[in-house]
């Protein structure tokens, strides 16, 4: 099994900052893509940012210039810097990652989500 547990986020006012960490672990041979995605109330998953295995970001354009993904392959984390929040970011961050087993297979995990929620 893997896992991904995700850490940060909570309360924050609106123009203010925070930090979301995920850590996957479990039978891991490789992990490539890591990535954040955002579900507001009644609404579906979007993509907020990922990152490649080679470290190259992709945002979402709400996302560009204020928040910034990154990794650290060697603990299998990933973070994500959010700056400069807006009260519609809300929701639940939702941590993923694309991963490789020992089989040679390749699967995505999903982590159980951490809420954000930015206040006006």
């Amino acid at each position: 099994q893997v896992q991904l547990v995700e850490s940060g986020g909570g309360l924050v006012q609106a123009g203010g900052s925070t930090r979301l960490s995920c850590a996957a672990s479990g039978s891991i041979v490789t992990v490539n893509a890591m990535g954040w995605y955002r579900q507001a109330p009644g609404t579906g998953r979007e993509l907020v940012a990922s990152i490649s295995k080679d470290d190259v970001p992709v945002y979402a354009d709400s996302a560009e210039g204020r928040f910034t993904i990154s990794r650290d392959s060697a603990k299998n984390t990933v973070y994500l810097q959010m700056n400069s929040l807006k009260p519609e970011e809300t929701g639940v961050y939702y941590c993923t990652a694309e991963y490789r087993r020992a089989s040679g297979r390749n699967y995505r995990a999903w982590g159980q989500g951490t809420q954000v929620t930015v206040s006006s």
